[in-house]
């Protein structure tokens, strides 16, 4: 693949990164990344993603844009209530980067769609709103070998992972199921809708996993493999702490 001179003046900060260079812009724009959800998360995801020049990306999400998303889910905006996130978030995504590819899967991920969609790329960017989802992305993603950067948010914290359970280590990596091994019986109460959420923290969180996405397809700087990072609003502290693997995960213990 050979840069355009358009490419080389729109990827120009990056090319002269010594850790990125021609041949890491390369690397980008081959890359395929999917990104599960158009909201809180996946909006700063699909806007850094495409300005970075991932060449192909893929939007997961069955719901339409409402007003009382738009307090956090930058990537829509006023006039695109009432349609379709994957529709809106393609306008923006192509408007920001004509480079970037969108492929577009209106619906819901399921038991009988995930293998499917998920192997159609390299890396899953998981930014759903709910524990079904979050467990299936994570069992499927184990199952095909594909690299998940997963995060998620509260009121006023966020945590952010990169799960790759197959890959070789000294130490085991884990994946999301060690760390919540099954949906937890109070789900509903911990949802944005049921407790509120202060919509800066979807872009600060957001904006730190679509940084760990670009970083494993660049395959620089320290990974979250085997870590998990937690961030607090309040106090504007954030620390990672170790997470280990489960022997016993029904998951990963065979990997």
């Amino acid at each position: 693949m050979k840069l355009s001179d358009q490419q080389l003046d729109r990827y120009a900060r990056h090319i002269i990164l010594k850790e990125v260079g021609g041949m890491g812009q390369k690397k980008l724009l081959a890359a395929k990344v999917l990104v599960v959800g158009a909201g809180g998360l996946g909006s700063p995801l699909l806007l850094y993603l495409a300005a970075a020049g991932v060449g192909t990306i893929g939007i997961v999400d069955d719901d339409i844009v409402s007003l009382s998303n738009l307090q956090r889910q930058v990537v829509h905006d006023t006039s695109a209530v009432g349609t379709p996130k994957t529709d809106s978030a393609e306008a923006r995504v192509n408007a920001i980067n004509p480079d970037v590819t969108v492929v577009k899967h209106n619906e819901k991920l399921t038991t009988d769609n995930a293998e499917k969609l998920i192997a159609q790329y390299d890396i899953v960017a998981d930014g759903c709103d709910n524990f079904e989802t979050r467990l299936l992305v994570n069992d499927t993603c184990a199952k095909l070998g594909k690299t998940l950067v997963s995060a998620a948010l509260s009121q006023f914290e966020g945590q952010l992972a990169t799960f790759k359970p197959f890959a070789a280590s000294d130490t085991p990596l884990p994946c999301y199921r060690c760390f919540v091994p099954e949906v937890p019986s109070d789900q509903t109460e911990q949802s944005c809708s049921e407790r509120g959420i202060l919509g800066v923290i979807a872009g600060v969180m957001g904006t730190m996993q679509a940084t760990e996405v670009l970083k494993e397809i660049l395959d620089i700087g320290d990974g979250l493999a085997g870590k998990i990072l937690l961030y607090d609003a309040l106090s504007q502290r954030q620390r990672v702490i170790a997470l280990p693997r489960d022997p016993n995960c029904p998951t990963c213990k065979d990997l």
